[in-house]
């Protein structure tokens, strides 16, 4: 089945779907994205992303190309489409087509909106979620407003390419302070000493991850002692425990940091509660 693209109002085959040169995404990543998680077939999860998009739009000073209503829509067509049962659509919008120039182009300019959808092999996903996985820090190079989801990723990706590198899945970004941010497309979490789980306040630092959002909210549910401030990488190799959280990766157990395992090296009772949780909630509904 060939793949299927929405853009700028179009569903076009995936092979000949394309922007202008001049696209402020492609020159500038004057662009925002959301991914959205798909299971059976739909998006789940899907108001704290709407949320983050309309706040990173209004930081960067793009308006709404369209109501949420009708993003959620054709989000779920562009799934439909696609014929994807698990996996994740991708929202992105950019400021449009201008002549290249560092200011912002007219107020009235039309704004690029692409949805694409692609699968993932849920076999793959619950290995890594029963399993566990590797992290490697490093130290985080990236711009002062990580809080915006923007396409700006070049950091990202190297960071993300030297862990895998390293033999990692994925890389904890390190603040100058000796303080982990997040994950390179993950936020970062750990069970303390104390057995508290605990996971970075947000502040211009990092991402608001929506399925972080959603698993404090589930953590509330359940009375668990959380706090949320920040932690060195001598507490991550002492903690208890260790985990993600991202709409592709839900909660995904850490059981190594730099080669040293985390706990006993096996994913702890906090993680796999929390991740059962989240699965329970919204991955295992009916189509």
């Amino acid at each position: 089945m060939s793949r299927i693209a929405f853009v700028n109002g179009a569903y076009v085959p995936f092979a000949h779907a394309s922007v202008h040169v001049e696209d402020r995404g492609l020159q500038f990543a004057d662009s925002i994205y959301e991914g959205i998680a798909v299971a059976n077939g739909r998006c789940i999860d899907e108001e704290p992303h709407w949320d983050r998009l309309e706040r990173s739009l209004r930081e960067l000073r793009q308006a709404m190309p369209m109501d949420r209503t009708a993003l959620s829509w054709h989000a779920q067509e562009t799934v439909r489409r696609n014929r994807v049962r698990h996996g994740v659509a991708y929202v992105q919008i950019t400021r449009g087509v201008a002549r290249r120039d560092h200011p912002f182009p007219r107020a009235d300019l039309l704004q690029t909106v692409i949805i694409t959808a692609r699968r993932f092999d849920p076999a793959r996903a619950k290995a890594s979620g029963e399993g566990g996985v590797a992290v490697k820090t490093m130290p985080d190079i990236r711009w002062g407003r990580r809080d915006i989801k923007t396409t700006a990723l070049i950091a990202n990706v190297l960071a993300k390419q030297a862990a895998r590198e390293a033999g990692a899945y994925e890389a904890w970004l390190v603040d100058e302070q000796g303080f982990v941010t997040e994950g390179a497309s993950t936020n970062a979490w750990i069970v303390d000493a104390d057995g508290v789980l605990t996971t970075r306040a947000l502040s211009h630092a990092l991402l608001p991850g929506c399925t972080r959002k959603t698993v404090l909210g589930l953590a509330a549910d359940r009375q668990m002692r959380v706090a949320e401030r920040s932690f060195s990488v001598a507490d991550t190799k002492a903690a208890r425990e260790a985990f993600i959280t991202s709409a592709g990766n839900y909660v995904t157990p850490v059981i190594s940091i730099d080669g040293q395992p985390v706990g006993d090296g096996k994913p702890g009772p906090v993680t796999q509660a929390l991740r059962r949780a989240y699965i329970e909630e919204f991955v295992e509904i009916d189509a």
